[in-house]
């Protein structure tokens, strides 16, 4: 982005204006579908604005961690495809890819949301793994919340395979669900100059000086913060941003 635009951008959110005419701390339309992957266990579409992606989940039957013999696991993967944005490249994830899905990974650990002693099969030898996949479709911004959403909605959209001790059948279902204890989701707030932001666009995003991102439960419990970006906040506008997610995650719903 040119200096012209950045500066014309900054001038504009610090008048309390945007591009798009939302105020500052108002999100983009936000449309949940689910059910959208045959072959997942549980999948769900989410459109953030222009931003748009699909999380899906895929279970399978591992030898458990030594230090934890009774307890599933969780593996979050993120692909940000070269077709959302000029900006993702083909090949392997890059930084922002693992970033995503460590803040989604983290958020969902932290939170105890799965129960994983109900993922045990056989203690010490067979366990289920829940795996997350999220792929980008259209890249504008806010992906890690948009990521967040989407993978929430594909866990309580996922049933168990058949299992019957040996060989997973993954064309049939069973009726169990994941056992999910808390729905929690990761709300960013951006700071750009002196303002706060919430789900800005991907112009937006590139002038932001520094962005923190709370994951807190439906009752506004705090589970994980994370931060990114070079510059800092001050306790006074951390204290703004963490309130501002708390409130703004209450009014985060879909059907």
């Amino acid at each position: 982005m040119n200096e012209t635009m950045k500066k014309h951008l900054q001038n504009s959110l610090s008048n309390g204006i945007r591009l798009d005419g939302r105020k500052l701390e108002e999100f983009r339309d936000l449309k949940v579908e689910t059910g959208v992957v045959a072959t997942a266990e549980g999948s769900a579409r989410v459109k953030l604005g222009n931003t748009e992606l699909i999380a899906g989940v895929k279970m399978a039957v591992m030898a458990p961690y030594s230090d934890r013999p009774d307890e599933g696991t969780l593996m979050v993967n993120t692909e940000l495809t070269a077709m959302s944005h000029e900006k993702y490249k083909l090949g392997p994830p890059g930084a922002d890819a693992i970033e995503i899905a460590r803040v989604v990974d983290r958020g969902i650990r932290e939170s105890h949301a799965i129960d994983t002693g109900k993922l045990c099969i056989t203690k010490g030898e067979k366990v289920w793994m829940v795996g997350i996949d999220i792929v980008t479709i259209n890249a504008d911004g806010n992906l890690i919340d948009a990521a967040g959403i989407a993978t929430l909605a594909a866990i309580k959209d996922a049933f168990f395979p058949e299992y019957d001790g040996v060989n997973v059948d993954y064309k049939k279902k069973t009726k169990k669900k994941v056992p999910l204890n808390s729905e929690p989701l990761p709300i960013t707030v951006f700071k750009i100059g002196k303002e706060l932001v919430l789900d800005p666009t991907f112009s937006e995003e590139e002038v932001a000086d520094a962005r923190i991102t709370v994951t807190i439960l439906e009752d506004g419990t705090l589970c994980s913060l994370q931060k990114g970006g070079n510059a800092t906040f001050t306790r006074d506008e951390l204290d703004k941003a963490t309130k501002l997610a708390i409130k703004t995650r209450k009014n985060i719903k879909w059907n």
